[in-house]
């Protein structure tokens, strides 16, 4: 696979909150890191996720907000 984002992180399934149209991926890249995103639940099928399968979470943004409290 070779994608423009630089970000990719490759980490384990870890949970999967189905919905009815999406659902919610948690992947734990290490070190304390869990990624969480919603995609739908055809792409959730069609990459055949489960919980404790291998995954990516690849980050494109064109900008990154920081804050503070």
């Amino acid at each position: 696979m070779k994608l423009s984002a630089r970000n990719q992180f490759k980490g384990t399934v870890v949970e999967i909150q189905e919905g009815a149209v999406n659902g919610i991926v948690k992947i734990d890249i290490g070190g304390g890191n869990v990624v969480s995103a919603t995609i739908s639940m055809t792409s959730i099928k069609e990459l055949g996720l489960k919980v404790g399968g291998e995954a990516y979470a690849v980050v494109k943004a064109t900008s990154v907000m920081v804050g503070v409290d």
